[in-house]
């Protein structure tokens, strides 16, 4: 069985989330998601929509991820490598050589980020809605959670 990790935040769940998921469990045979605590987050000056649990619920119901971890750190890679027996590191290619260090260890992967689409985008589109349109959305985004809860029952 081959086994492949990579790491993110994943807030604001979107399509590029789902086809980066899906290149990267189409590499081998499991695909287990190091996502970014609340805490590592915020050492990274990062803020998300959704909290740890939240998105580890969002992501684990992607039906390409077989299993989600918390990263708490940046060195913890090296660990998870191990823990998990990685044959496939893979992460998008906006990160390309930063963790060359583990090909000791396993193979190691940098993906094309899906183009036109980034939480980053998203966050930026929002910041120029008005309170009421926010809160419309805000509001969508609790019915997605809703209806993830109810699938994964």
């Amino acid at each position: 069985m081959k086994t492949v990790v990579t790491y993110g935040t994943f807030d604001l769940f979107h399509v590029g989330h789902i086809r980066l998921l899906k290149r990267l469990r189409e590499l081998g045979d499991r695909l287990v998601v190091g996502l970014s605590s609340d805490d590592f987050n915020e050492l990274k000056g990062k803020k998300s929509f959704f909290s740890y649990e939240e998105r580890a619920e969002i992501v684990g119901a992607c039906k390409y991820v077989d299993e989600v971890f918390p990263e708490h750190n940046w060195e913890q890679k090296l660990s998870d490598v191990k823990k998990y027996n990685v044959d496939i590191f893979a992460m998008g290619d906006d990160w390309e050589g930063k963790f060359d260090f583990l090909k000791d260890l396993c193979e190691v992967v940098y993906l094309p980020r899906t183009e036109d689409i980034s939480t980053t985008s998203i966050k930026s589109t929002l910041a120029s809605y008005d309170r009421q349109e926010l809160e419309k959305v805000e509001q969508s985004l609790h019915d997605v959670i809703a209806v993830v809860k109810a699938m994964s029952r």
